[in-house]
């Protein structure tokens, strides 16, 4: 019998096959209590499956192919921080030690208890980054059972079976990066997981790959059956199971148009990006790694708009990364971006994020607490130690540094009076550093709303529109009770944006967005008219915004914006005109 799924679509395109459904390792785990004299035995047993994960993860690592995306090198390094994280390791021992609980079920104890901190996170990208944690606990569990592989994927992943003339479609709770790469690349077409967000780092493999995935299809892993017929659609968020012969013959004709759509617009990638009227775009990326920004220089970009140093932080029990190895990282990301601009973001985490090392109280609001630039003023000697990294690093190329959820004149006047001394301390060393252009997020509508005063200070701001919609509509998208008001349309969202947009026009510095809306191609026509000339976004996108780029006028575009701007149904009147 055919039915439907629904989740989030992740990665653009038609997949159809059979499914493979792998199960969970932690709905099979035993509790039981051991004996005082089975605690070394039990020790030694769940160390030895976390080190033969890691000699898993570190041999993938080791032999990923030339052509793979960047993005699964950087993920299977989060993972191998992540097992080696002395939280998890600590905790399995303790709860072995003085619980006397059997290694497995001491091992999801301690992954319930940090996976609380995870759940307390604002950040819904941050917040997400549980499902990692979750992954590699599955694969400590696999060993443990002397099963490295998921159940279903053995026999799959053999030199026969991608001579089967069915294409196979994966289905889990959820999946990690390296249990992606037990699958050759001509064995699956796409990927359905039951959990997960646009963020998660499934969806970020599947959208480097440039394999449909829908995310967050809930309880797909147990609604769907071994062998079942599957269409997935990664443009939609729809998953149809046992498809009727019409339906295959739909998609598969809309397959055939994907296809020819990708090739056309790979033929893009070059071509600059003008509009009909002669206006240049600069298509910036996102990136969170510095292994990133070969994916951003592959894909076309003008340089990266938005580089999320916090990852560099996380993940690291307190031990906050020196100056040295901070100073590495960014060095590898101007390398690697071959002279194109990279714009560095101060790291934007807060109390509530797991490398908090001062043990405060639950915070019951974090979106409105100690973070992002809040929390680096509040620690000045850390917030130096990476300007100082950030300076050093621009000395081999051009490097622009953004500075997160600013809404206070004094905290501009804080914060370029660290950069300064930060300078000062360098020269004082002797130590050589480059010129870099100093921006300003806009995040909070008190900063859109006093836009002005931020272009006194700023070479350059950004619009970060995933938290400027949630806070001035004052709702938390990743929450489901409220996510569907959730709206990039609402006027008075637009009214902060073209106001911020107009109001750097005036001054002649540059403005940019490189929250969702940058890659959202339903939104490019809007943004042009109302003047937006720099849009940053995750590289897959880069191509389908391009294209955007390429079909629009400005000319005609700016009066209907202002339509568009003054409506009460800002929607209605966008796709009455689309």
């Amino acid at each position: 019998m055919t039915f439907s799924l629904h989740g989030l679509a992740v990665a653009r395109g038609i997949a159809i096959g059979r499914a493979v459904v792998i199960a969970g390792s932690r709905t099979e785990v035993r509790h039981y209590f051991i004996q005082p004299e089975q605690v070394p035995d039990e020790l030694a047993r769940a160390q030895r499956a976390r080190d033969a994960v890691a000699h898993e993860l570190q041999r993938l690592s080791d032999e990923l192919p030339a052509d793979a995306p960047a993005e699964l090198a950087a993920l299977l390094d989060v993972h191998l921080m992540l097992l080696q994280d002395e939280v998890l390791s600590h905790g399995i021992d303790q709860w072995i030690v003085e619980r006397r609980y059997n290694a497995e079920w001491a091992l999801v104890t301690q992954l319930e208890q940090v996976a609380r901190q995870f759940d307390e996170m604002d950040d819904p990208y941050l917040r997400e980054r549980k499902a990692d944690l979750e992954q590699i606990v599955d694969r400590i569990l696999r060993h443990m059972r002397g099963q490295a592989c998921p159940a279903a994927l053995q026999g799959r992943t053999s030199a026969g079976a991608s001579d089967s003339s069915d294409t196979l479609i994966l289905v889990a709770q959820d999946l990690s990066p390296a249990d992606m790469l037990q699958f050759k690349r001509s064995v699956f077409a796409g990927f359905i997981t039951s959990v997960g967000g646009k963020t998660s780092h499934t969806a970020i493999v599947a959208r480097s790959m440039d394999i449909p995935a829908v995310v967050g299809a809930r309880q797909a892993h147990q609604l769907i059956r071994q062998d079942d017929w599957l269409i997935v659609d990664g443009d939609a968020g729809i998953v149809l199971v046992d498809p009727s012969p019409a339906m295959l013959e739909e998609y598969r004709f809309r397959q055939r148009q994907v296809a020819l759509e990708r090739e056309r617009l790979a033929r893009l990638r070059h071509a600059p990006a003008l509009t009909m009227d002669g206006q240049n775009i600069e298509l910036l990326a996102n990136i969170e790694q510095p292994t990133d920004a070969a994916s951003a220089v592959q894909a076309g970009a003008d340089g990266v708009g938005l580089f999320r140093s916090e990852f560099l932080f996380m993940g690291r029990d307190g031990q906050l990364p020196d100056e040295q190895e901070q100073y590495q990282a960014y060095l590898a990301a101007v390398e690697g971006m071959q002279g194109r601009p990279l714009t560095i973001r101060t790291i934007d985490i807060g109390a509530d994020k797991p490398l908090e090392r001062h043990g405060r109280d639950v915070i019951l609001n974090p979106a409105l607490g100690l973070r992002a630039i809040r929390w680096s003023l509040a620690e000045p000697s850390m917030f130096r130690v990476q300007l100082r990294a950030v300076l050093r690093a621009a000395s081999h190329g051009p490097v622009k540094l953004m500075f997160p959820m600013m809404a206070h004149r004094h905290e501009i006047l804080q914060t370029l009076a660290l950069v300064e001394q930060a300078r000062q301390e360098l020269q004082q060393r002797g130590q050589p550093y480059g010129a870099v252009q100093l921006g300003a997020m806009i995040e909070v509508p008190a900063a859109a709303l006093m836009v002005d005063v931020f272009l006194q200070y700023f070479d350059f701001v950004s619009l970060g529109t995933n938290d400027l919609i949630q806070y001035t509509l004052a709702i938390d998208r990743a929450d489901e009770e409220v996510a569907h008001l959730y709206d990039p349309l609402h006027p008075a969202v637009l009214q902060l944006i073209a106001q911020v947009i107009a109001a750097a026009q005036a001054r002649g510095k540059s403005v940019s967005v490189c929250g969702e809306m940058a890659g959202d191609p339903s939104m490019t026509r809007l943004l042009l008219g109302l003047g937006l000339r720099s849009f940053s976004m995750h590289p897959a996108q880069l191509l389908t915004i391009k294209q955007e780029v390429l079909r629009a006028d400005t000319r005609k575009l700016a009066p209907w914006a202002q339509q568009v701007l003054v409506a009460n149904d800002p929607e209605a009147q966008l796709h009455a005109s689309s």
